[in-house]
């Protein structure tokens, strides 16, 4: 399946496509666009939009003070306790206003780098911090 967000993806963006590929679809394929080109981008690709803040059609967004990643969370019925303490690291270092919700939210920032390669390099964050808090949580 194809998965569309905007490009120069920060810590939701890269989030999302790591829980999207570990535990919603291991075969998604990801496009990143600017966002005024997103709507017709996922009509013309056959792709699912995520994390477009500033397009209400977009329908796996942030929702109130939740960042996106915790929108699929919901979304896809997925209820691994594990996942939903991630889903509040990501929303504190995502979210303006939320840092103080998980104290491990502090340790992102930017890269200078490619979409793309952001995946690749942060991904291997999100699978250590999966499971570290996964042993933590016996």
């Amino acid at each position: 399946m194809k998965w569309i967000t905007r490009q120069n993806v920060k810590v939701d963006r890269v989030a999302c496509p790591w829980l999207i590929k570990r535990f919603v679809d291991a075969e998604a394929n990801f496009i990143f666009v600017p966002e005024a080109q997103l709507l017709e981008s996922a009509r013309r690709e056959g792709a699912t939009p995520f994390d477009g803040n500033r397009i209400p059609e977009v329908r796996l967004n942030h929702r109130g003070d939740r960042c996106t990643f915790e929108a699929i969370l919901e979304d896809f019925h997925l209820d691994d306790p594990t996942l939903h303490r991630l889903g509040l690291i990501v929303r504190g270092a995502d979210v303006k206003g939320q840092e103080q919700i998980a104290p491990e939210s502090a340790g992102f920032a930017a890269l200078g780098i490619s979409d793309e390669e952001r995946l690749a390099r942060e991904f291997p964050v999100y699978d250590a911090l999966y499971a570290y808090l996964r042993q933590k949580a016996v």
